[in-house]
């Protein structure tokens, strides 16, 4: 069964990033893959110190939630990614987790060893809102995201940037956007 993980950046629950997460990860289910959402703001995640502590054997010394997170991204089949635009970027709380992958960064670059667990053809989908109306703003969440599917050997494949959306739970009023997650995941579990 193909395996979905879904992530969530958004500091508030049922924000609209993660309402759309939610729609995505329906999608999945319905089309028959095993699902799992992640909330990073309920989670102990410090920031990367850069001490270079993971260089010798990719492992980050630092003991917090990340430690239980580390293998779920790379036993994925899929990897949906949320998060609310802030300040031309992802929230805070998603950016640290994704630093915090530096080690992860180490052992592919570095120590030369496979991502993944030798699953193949593994994708990825990044949705995001912003209060603008501005496409632009989403310029810089989108290069983290495409580096850090990279760094775990997930090809960047789709991606849902909806403008123009703010109050909490506005989303539900946007005439496509939930229904258009719901297709998405759907779609990428049965590609």
């Amino acid at each position: 069964m193909m395996k979905v993980l879904g992530i969530s950046g958004s500091p508030r629950l049922g924000g609209n990033s993660d309402l759309l997460l939610e729609s995505a990860l329906k999608g999945a289910k319905e089309a028959g893959a095993e699902v799992e959402k992640i909330r990073i703001c309920e989670l102990n995640i410090s920031p990367c110190t850069e001490c270079h502590g993971c260089d010798e054997t990719g492992e980050c010394i630092q003991e917090d939630d990340m430690q239980m997170l580390y293998p779920k991204p790379m036993e994925a089949d899929r990897l949906f990614l949320a998060s609310p635009i802030f300040f031309m970027g992802i929230s805070a709380q998603l950016k640290a987790m994704i630093d915090r992958c530096q080690c992860i960064w180490v052992r592919k670059y570095k120590l030369n060893q496979t991502i993944g667990k030798g699953r193949e053809h593994r994708k990825g989908f990044f949705m995001s809102v912003g209060g603008s109306k501005n496409p632009e703003k989403f310029v810089g969440a989108v290069k983290v995201v495409r580096s850090f599917f990279a760094t775990l050997d997930i090809t960047y494949e789709k991606e849902l940037l909806v403008t123009g959306v703010d109050d909490k739970g506005a989303i539900k009023n946007h005439p496509s956007a939930l229904k258009e997650a719901l297709k998405i995941g759907g779609d990428m579990v049965s590609e």
